[in-house]
C-alpha cells in the first residue's frame, strides 16, 4: 500500500475514533501530498519523494519542538512531540546510533575516507544512503566522529 492509500484509511479511522491530534497530523500529511500532486504535471508520487515530503514534515516539527522548549511553551512543544510520534510511524524504520555509525564506517572504508579532507565526500555518501532512515544531524555528527574531527 503506497502513502496516500494508508493516508486515506488512516484519515477515515481517525474520524471515526474521534482523536484530534492523529486527524489533524494526518490531514497536514494528506495537504503535502495533494500539494506534490498539483505541482505539475505527471508528477508522480514515488517512495523516494514520499520520505523526503515525511522528511520535511519531521524536520519542521523538530525545529518547532526546539525552539518552543527554549521559549518555555512546553504545551505547545508536547503537541509537536506527539506530532512528530505520529509522523515517525510513515518514516521507514530508524536506525540506531550505533547502527548509522556502522553504516557510516562500512561507507568510509569503501570510498577510504580517513581524514577530515574526506568529510565532503564521505558526508554527501552517507547522507544519500541513510536519508529517511536516520536524522541528518546524527549522520553528521557520526561521520564527524568516525573522521576524528570532534
Amino acid at each position: 500500500m503506497n502513502l496516500k492509500d494508508e493516508i486515506n484509511e488512516d484519515l477515515k479511522s481517525a474520524m471515526k475514533s474521534g482523536d484530534k491530534l492523529r486527524l489533524e497530523t494526518i490531514r497536514s500529511i494528506r495537504a503535502l501530498i495533494l500539494e506534490f500532486e498539483k505541482s505539475g504535471k505527471d508528477k508522480v508520487l514515488t517512495s523516494e519523494e514520499e520520505i523526503k515530503m515525511l522528511n520535511g514534515a519531521v524536520k519542521k516539527r523538530r525545529d518547532s519542538i526546539e525552539q518552543f522548549n527554549l521559549a518555555g511553551r512546553t504545551e505547545l512543544a508536547q503537541k509537536e512531540e506527539a506530532e512528530l510520534k505520529i509522523l515517525m510511524s510513515y518514516m521507514p524504520k530508524q536506525l540506531s546510533s550505533d547502527e548509522v555509525y556502522q553504516e557510516v564506517k562500512r561507507i568510509a572504508e569503501e570510498i577510504n575516507a580517513i581524514g577530515k579532507e574526506d568529510f565532503p565526500k564521505l558526508m554527501s555518501k552517507a547522507a544519500q544512503l541513510l536519508k529517511g532512515k536516520a536524522d541528518g544531524k546524527l549522520v553528521k555528527t557520526l561521520v564527524d566522529k568516525y573522521l576524528g574531527i570532534i
